[in-house]
């Protein structure tokens, strides 16, 4: 994780749900979800994050042991058949993310920077553990219920200096920052932070962007908007605007994007 791949590093979504937003009860069991992260293996995630609890706005929220049930299992057989592969585990639960750690995972991804477990932090500091901090507020419940505007940017610098003061605590760490576009954001806000990421970037650590099919595209387009072709556009801006992850469901189409944007780039 000290040596970050060329920019931007692309982290495919493998979620193992029944009810994820955009591809719930598609890849989960052992063999389509090891099957899933063949393909974007394949066509070059460097990344696979695997998910087991969807956090889609009015959805109930799985228990710790429907977590635990769904992600084991998947993480074991990838960690077997891909030992190489760099392996994230998309949790907000302190329990899944150290029996994920045990298993063979290499990086959490916690989508409340913190705020949901009081023990994540501590655990990640502590442990030093390559750790994606993603802006959140409220509740899992009520995180979809905030529609924050104002000075958004502030908004999130502050959250980044306030949840990795507690991690840096303990030395030196391996942070990456999310500003959390979709979750409880104003649609212009949600924008402006995937214009302006050097507003909120903290300490130089490096930034993902997660914007893949969500439904800021359809609010600001309309229902008939085509996911795929507008998730390029956007993560085109994103990689012009310096992210240094991009967190995506379509590996191939994003892959083709960055050898583009990466050969289109001009010559020293």
């Amino acid at each position: 994780m000290n040596d970050y791949p060329t920019r931007p590093a692309i982290m495919g979504i493998l979620n193992v749900t029944p009810d994820s937003f955009s591809d719930g009860g598609k890849y989960n069991t052992v063999d389509t979800a090891l099957q899933h992260c063949e393909e974007m293996l394949a066509q070059g995630a460097d990344i696979i994050d695997i998910g087991g609890c969807s956090t889609r706005p009015n959805n109930a929220i799985a228990t710790e042991k429907e977590e635990m049930e769904r992600v084991i299992p998947v993480l074991r057989a990838i960690r077997l058949r891909f030992p190489e592969a760099t392996l994230s585990i998309d949790t907000f639960r302190k329990p899944v993310a150290e029996a994920c750690m045990i298993e063979g995972a290499d990086i959490i991804n916690d989508i409340s920077g913190g705020l949901f477990d009081p023990d994540m932090l501590p655990y990640i500091g502590k442990n030093h553990i390559p750790y994606v901090l993603m802006h959140c507020v409220g509740t899992p419940e009520t995180m979809h219920q905030y529609q924050l505007g104002g000075d958004i940017h502030q908004t999130v610098l502050d959250f980044f200096k306030q949840q990795c003061a507690i991690l840096e605590a303990y030395g030196d760490q391996q942070i990456i920052l999310d500003p959390g576009i979709g979750f409880g954001k104003s649609l212009e806000a949600n924008y402006a932070l995937l214009r302006d990421l050097d507003r909120y970037r903290y300490h130089e650590y490096p930034i993902l962007i997660g914007i893949s099919r969500k439904s800021m595209i359809r609010k600001l387009l309309g229902p008939e908007a085509d996911l795929e072709n507008c998730t390029t556009i956007l993560n085109t801006i994103a990689m012009l605007n310096g992210a240094d992850f991009l967190r995506v469901h379509n590996v191939k189409n994003v892959m083709e994007l960055k050898k583009t944007f990466i050969f289109a780039q001009p010559s020293e």
